[in-house]
């Protein structure tokens, strides 16, 4: 299948980051609730997979996708896209406590930002080499002055540089995370590019529960349905992710993606039963970043060279 036009695409990002700042609420809720923060990963997941194998019964266009994927001559680590996803989920339970929300997102937004730069200049995605252009690179910088922006207000924890480096990292791993998942989405189809995602991040953050043993421990899980709703969620998110990256590279993508985040945690503030309401720094801040993409998209002119005059015989120029 073709890829969208890229401002349909992003358009579908931005629905997919509506859902993002629902997913992270619904996941830190039943975590907290469940007893592990890493319960709302795992849960996460396995509903996602759930979804993937419900889609694999009724998608024939799923079915051929996967069977396809030894004709498809992609390299072994195209496959490894769920790790970044899986790598930020698991990073942000621990670093979130200790910097608070505000420094880890501003560290994660500007990760992937510098990550989307250097993807797309290297190529990884499907979508091949993008410039590194003036207007790229004022995009990814004032994405980060966006969301320093939103986080306006919010308290700060203690500025460990370690943790915000690992905050960055998990920036840098969601950006590989969208190019890869993208080249895989572009060989065998966007639904066979999503079970991939999925089958690898499942069995990373199930690893990492295992190794931490929440599971042992007995679990007080919550009877609300709605907690157990992330892994729907992730299904969207990672599909709209996939949409995006074909059509518009990593880095406005990301970006997109942010500014949905960003409205979705305005709606939130606004319709969750004591909440605190319109945030003006988070509506600036989504406005801004909308601005970055449009910034990022904009193409640099070619420039003009005026052509040399020649000298008539009596020393005049013409031309």
């Amino acid at each position: 299948m073709r890829p969208l036009p890229a401002p349909a695409a992003l358009a579908v990002v931005g629905l997919g980051g509506v859902a993002s700042a629902a997913q992270g609420v619904v996941n830190a809720e039943l975590g907290e609730r469940a007893g592990d923060p890493i319960l709302g990963a795992v849960v996460n997941n396995l509903g996602g997979c759930l979804l993937v194998l419900l889609g694999l019964v009724a998608l024939p266009s799923m079915r051929a996708g996967l069977a396809g994927l030894r004709r498809s001559g992609l390299p072994w680590w195209a496959y490894l896209g769920g790790l970044g996803g899986a790598a930020i989920v698991l990073i942000a339970p621990f670093v979130v406590p200790a910097l608070g929300v505000a420094i880890f997102t501003i560290a994660q937004v500007a990760g992937g930002s510098l990550g989307g730069l250097a993807v797309d200049r290297a190529g990884v995605a499907a979508t091949g080499r993008l410039p590194l252009t003036a207007p790229r690179v004022v995009g990814a910088l004032a994405g980060i002055a966006a969301v320093t922006l939103a986080q306006l207000g919010r308290p700060v924890g203690d500025l460990a540089v370690g943790l915000v480096l690992l905050s960055v990292a998990g920036g840098l791993a969601v950006a590989l995370q969208s190019a890869l998942n993208g080249r895989v989405s572009a060989a065998v189809g966007s639904a066979a590019g999503l079970a991939v995602n999925f089958a690898v991040s499942t069995s990373a953050i199930a690893a990492v529960a295992t190794l931490a043993g929440v599971l042992a421990t007995g679990p007080n899980w919550p009877s609300q349905w709605w907690l157990y709703s992330g892994g729907l969620f992730g299904v969207g998110i990672v599909l709209s992710l996939l949409i995006g990256v074909r059509a518009a590279g990593v880095l406005r993508t990301g970006l997109a993606l942010v500014a949905g985040q960003l409205g979705g945690a305005l709606l939130l503030d606004l319709l969750r039963p004591g909440g605190p309401g319109a945030r003006l720094p988070v509506l600036f801040g989504a406005v801004l970043t909308l601005s970055a993409v449009l910034v990022a998209s904009a193409r640099r002119r070619p420039v003009r060279v005026a052509a040399e005059r020649a000298p008539e015989p009596d020393g005049r120029l013409v031309g």
